[in-house]
């Protein structure tokens, strides 16, 4: 167990300090942290930048926390280890990447559970943060750890801490972003110039009553019954035009390779066949699409081409684009070049996989990115605070899921229904691993039950992140 000197020593030496401002309260501290695991078989593969996924490790914290008056609660987290994601390594492999986030998740239990001070769940991130980066470092790997899979890592773990102090307040932990709660403003965590901005500027106490549903086709999914190779006969839909009429769908994200131009233009064209002869039959008149490149395209140039010959070929496909996610590769810092302000002048172009601090969004506005795509796995504090950021800066703004099942799915549900200008929710997991949202969708059917195209994220408002 690593002890307070020693712990505090790890904060030091990434220019943090202890907490020093006045206490407050309402402020908590950790007391335990427990995790454990679980796993599931995809009922069907899924396919996204070149790779293909079959299965998912959840990783799931439990963490204790006292308020100053003595009280306890139990926070609960969970997310999925999405190695493939953060981690997409040639060299260690899916097994090798697994087994190394694995092992950081251990010493961030340890990291986390040693730290005592008092403070508001943001707060307590701001300072951690750093001590979960130095043992990311620290891990002896043959390949340095990405900092997404350092967040992804922990953000099990930030989740645990927002869930235990909202219950210890006896509210839903968007109730917990005001003033009274987090006293500091934005400049602690934004710098200048977020100075006497509060993070309760840009965040909805309340949940949207409704949203739509995002559906994902993946590169591998079937549109048409000629797609299928054998049928799976588990009782679910298998092609598209099935999903539409099981989900009363509106809203699809099409993954696309961004190695094959006319592969990319005919993927989108099949989509739009198949889902304007269903939305005609079902009398649905308005849809939409966002594209999905995760960051294959060589370059913008392709990007653009590939717009240009969607527009000629189908000008209503293109319409439909409300936007569009990381096109190119995800070190913006080393691939300068590829700036998005052509591209962005046709429809938002968002930032994904490069999204992990401000420093990463403001270079990302300056190359031409228009929007932000926000996700639960990168931590609650950290995708609030880039909330913050992006909204001062009028970004395009959309909350991407990582095949969330269970409570993941309730946390990142939540974060879109409590994030002003995001329009609709991704929900994946009833998809390709239904197996784990076994149980949830009685508990929450207005989440996990969709059939008229829209989540009922209005219930969302249990204690904490709502979901245990």
């Amino acid at each position: 167990m690593t002890d307070r000197r020693t712990f505090l020593a790890s904060l030091a030496s990434f220019g943090a300090a202890p907490l020093v401002s006045a206490p407050n309260p309402l402020d908590m501290r950790i007391e335990s942290v427990e995790m454990f695991e679980e796993s599931y078989s995809y009922r069907t593969p899924i396919k996204f930048g070149g790779s293909v996924v079959d299965r998912v490790t959840l990783l799931n914290v439990r963490l204790r926390a006292r308020n100053r008056a003595g009280r306890e609660a139990e926070g609960f987290g969970s997310m999925p280890l999405g190695n493939v994601w953060s981690w997409p390594s040639r060299r260690l492999g899916y097994d090798g990447t697994l087994a190394l986030m694995r092992r950081l998740a251990a010493r961030i239990r340890t990291l986390t559970a040693a730290f005592s001070d008092y403070g508001h769940p943001v707060e307590l991130n701001h300072h951690l943060e750093p001590a979960w980066l130095r043992a990311a470092a620290e891990l002896e790997t043959p390949e340095p750890v990405p900092k997404l899979a350092v967040l992804v890592t922990a953000s099990p773990f930030d989740a645990a801490l927002h869930d235990a102090y909202g219950k210890l307040c006896g509210a839903s932990v968007y109730h917990c972003y005001t003033r009274e709660h987090l006293r500091e403003d934005l400049g602690r965590y934004l710098g200048p110039e977020f100075r006497g901005l509060h993070l309760e500027q840009f965040v909805l106490r309340d949940p949207k009553p409704r949203m739509p549903l995002y559906h994902l086709v993946g590169a591998v999914d079937p549109i048409r019954e000629s797609d299928i190779a054998r049928r799976l006969n588990d009782g679910l839909p298998e092609t598209l035009a099935e999903w539409i009429d099981y989900n009363g769908l509106t809203h699809l994200k099409i993954k696309l390779n961004g190695d094959d131009l006319a592969w990319d233009r005919d993927r989108v064209l099949a989509v739009e066949a198949c889902a304007a002869e269903t939305m005609a039959r079902r009398g649905t008149r308005h849809w939409h699409y966002s594209l999905d490149f995760n960051e294959r395209c060589p370059n913008v140039g392709y990007l653009i081409e590939f717009l240009r010959q969607i527009r000629e070929k189908s000008p209503a496909a293109f319409r439909r684009i409300q936007y569009i996610e990381q096109p190119t590769h995800r070190n913006l810092k080393a691939h300068r070049e590829n700036v998005m302000h052509e591209a962005a002048r046709l429809r938002p172009v968002v930032i994904d996989e490069s999204l992990t601090d401000l420093e990463s969004l403001r270079l990302a506005r300056a190359m031409g990115y228009t929007g932000a795509a926000l996700k639960a796995c990168k931590g609650q504090a950290q995708a609030l605070l880039m909330a913050a950021a992006a909204q001062r800066w009028n970004m395009f703004l959309c909350v991407q899921d990582l095949t969330c099942p269970g409570a993941s799915l309730i946390h990142s549900a939540g974060l879109a229904a409590h994030v002003p200008g995001v329009a609709a929710i991704e929900a994946n997991a009833r998809q390709y691993v239904p197996a784990a949202n076994r149980g949830w969708e009685e508990k929450f059917p207005g989440i996990f039950v969709i059939r008229d195209g829209y989540m009922k994220t209005g219930i969302l408002t249990g204690p904490g992140l709502g979901a245990v």
